[in-house]
C-alpha cells in the first residue's frame, strides 16, 4: 500500500473538494504523506492544513488573468497564455512526473487538465470529475433563456457530457479510480467503457447546524454570494446590491453577504456606500450571527461577515448568487437562487444557464438587475415555489456523506 499521494486541483471549488476527501483520508490514513498541486490559482483552501504539517503545498503557484477559465473565450485564453501559462503547465507536468517515478499515485480533480496531466506523470492515477454532469444537457434550459440545440444534440449522440478524448484517459490501464458527481454521469461513462462511479458529493460535507440567532428569526433572510475571484466579484457585488436598492421588501429583511479573503471588508463598504446603504451600530442579532459590520437601505439590513459561509448557508430562505461551487452548495441545502450573469471570466451568461440546468431549476437565472428584483419578490411572497426549488436543488446535490465514501475509494483502489 503507497505512503504517499500527490493530488492535482483545478480552481477553487476543486481545491475545496480535495481539502474534503484529504480530510477524510486523513481519518483512514493519519501518516500518509500527501502533496497538492493546485493547477489554478494558490490553493488558498489548502492554508490550514498545510500550516498545521496535514500537507504539503508544492508546485508553482499563478494568478492567471481567467481566473482558470480561459476555456470560456479566446480572449481569456489569449490573456493566459502572455501571462505565462504555458511555462506553468511544462513545470507541474515535470512535477507530476518526478512524483510519478517516486512511486505516488496521482489523484486528479476537476475536469481534462489534471486528468491529462495525472496520465502524462506516467504512474498510477484516479480521477475526481467534478464540474461535468449528463443533468446539464438533459434537463431544458430555464425559461425565457435560448436552448442549445447543437450542443444537447453533441452531448446526446455521446450519450456523455464528457469527450471521447477523456474516455479513452479515464479508460487507462494506469487509471485505477474514476468518481463523478452523479448516478446519471456515471452511467453515461460506463456505456463507454470507463468503470465510473458515483459514490457522492463532497460538495455537501462540512455543514453545521448552527441556531439561528432570535433576532434573525422573525425577519426574511437572504445570502448573498458575489464570488471571490478579482475583480469580477467586484463587479457581481455592485449588481447584485443594484437589485436590493430597486426593491423594498414588504417586511424587514436581513441579507447576509458571506465574503470570503475577497473581496475585502474595505472593498465591500465602498461597494455598500455606493449602492445607498448605510451603516448602523451592531444589534444582537449581527452580534450573535459573528457579522463584522451592519448596514441598512430601508428596510432592508445587511450584515457583513467573513468566513460565515458554512454557518450562514443554513439560515437563508433565498440566495442571491454569482459563485459557482457555492451556489450549488447551497442548492443542495435547500435554499433556491436568483443568479445575475455579467461579462465574467466566469459568471457569464453561459455559466448561468448550465449552472440552473445542473440543478434542476433550484437556480433562476435572470437578464437583468429588474427581473431579478421582481423575481426576488415573487419567490419571497410565494413559499411553496421557494420549498419546490429547494427540493430540486436537494435531489441534484445528494446529502452528505461523499468525501468519506470517496475517501475509502481512494485508499481501497488507488493507495491499495
Amino acid at each position: 500500500m503507497s505512503s504517499r499521494l500527490l493530488v492535482l486541483s483545478n480552481g477553487h471549488g476543486e481545491d475545496l473538494i480535495a481539502q474534503r476527501v484529504l480530510q477524510a483520508l486523513r481519518v483512514r490514513r493519519p501518516n500518509l504523506e500527501i502533496q497538492v498541486l493546485p493547477l489554478v490559482g494558490l490553493g488558498e483552501a489548502f492554508s490550514a492544513d498545510a500550516a498545521a504539517g496535514h500537507l504539503q503545498r508544492i508546485g508553482p503557484q499563478l494568478q492567471l488573468p481567467s481566473g482558470g477559465f480561459s476555456n470560456q473565450s479566446l480572449r481569456g485564453l489569449a490573456r493566459d497564455l502572455g501571462a505565462g501559462l504555458p511555462l506553468l503547465s511544462w513545470r507541474q507536468l515535470q512535477l507530476v512526473r518526478h512524483s510519478a517515478r517516486q512511486g505516488s499515485p496521482v489523484l486528479a480533480i476537476g475536469d481534462l487538465l489534471p486528468l491529462l496531466l495525472a496520465w502524462s506523470g506516467g504512474g498510477s492515477f484516479g480521477f475526481i470529475g467534478t464540474p461535468k454532469s449528463d443533468h446539464t444537457w438533459a434537463t431544458p434550459a430555464p425559461a425565457g433563456w435560448a436552448a442549445t440545440p447543437l450542443a444537447d444534440a453533441y452531448h446526446r449522440c455521446k450519450g456523455s457530457e464528457w469527450d471521447p478524448w477523456e474516455w479513452a484517459l479515464m479508460g487507462s490501464r494506469r487509471c485505477r479510480l474514476v468518481a463523478v458527481r452523479d448516478q446519471l454521469t456515471a452511467q453515461g461513462l460506463r456505456r463507454h467503457k470507463v468503470a465510473a462511479l458515483a459514490p457522492g458529493n463532497p460538495m455537501m460535507d462540512g455543514f453545521r447546524h448552527t441556531p439561528l440567532p432570535a433576532g434573525l428569526a422573525s425577519q426574511r433572510r437572504l445570502i448573498l454570494l458575489a464570488g471571490s475571484r478579482l475583480p469580477e466579484a467586484l463587479g457581481n457585488a455592485r449588481r447584485l446590491l443594484g437589485c436590493l436598492s430597486l426593491q423594498q421588501p414588504r417586511q424587514p429583511a436581513s441579507v447576509l453577504v458571506a465574503s470570503g479573503s475577497a473581496p475585502t471588508a474595505a472593498a465591500w463598504a465602498e461597494l455598500l456606500g455606493q449602492a445607498g446603504f448605510t451603516p448602523i451600530p451592531p444589534t444582537a442579532a449581527s452580534a450573535a450571527s459573528g457579522a463584522i459590520s451592519s448596514w441598512q437601505l430601508g428596510r432592508w439590513t445587511l450584515l457583513l461577515g467573513q468566513n460565515r459561509f458554512a454557518t450562514w448557508a443554513g439560515w437563508a430562505e433565498l440566495g442571491l448568487a454569482t459563485a459557482g461551487t457555492a451556489t450549488e452548495q447551497l442548492a443542495g441545502l435547500g435554499v433556491p437562487c436568483l443568479s445575475l450573469p455579467g461579462p465574467g471570466p466566469q459568471f457569464k451568461a453561459g455559466f448561468a444557464r448550465r449552472q440552473s440546468r445542473l440543478l434542476g431549476g433550484a437556480v433562476v437565472p435572470c437578464h437583468s438587475q429588474q427581473e431579478l428584483a421582481l423575481k426576488l419578490q415573487q419567490l419571497l411572497d410565494d413559499p411553496a415555489e421557494c420549498a419546490r426549488r429547494g427540493a430540486l436543488g436537494r435531489e441534484r446535490m445528494g446529502p452528505a456523506g461523499g468525501s468519506a465514501q470517496l475517501a475509502e475509494l481512494v485508499e481501497q483502489q488507488l493507495l491499495g
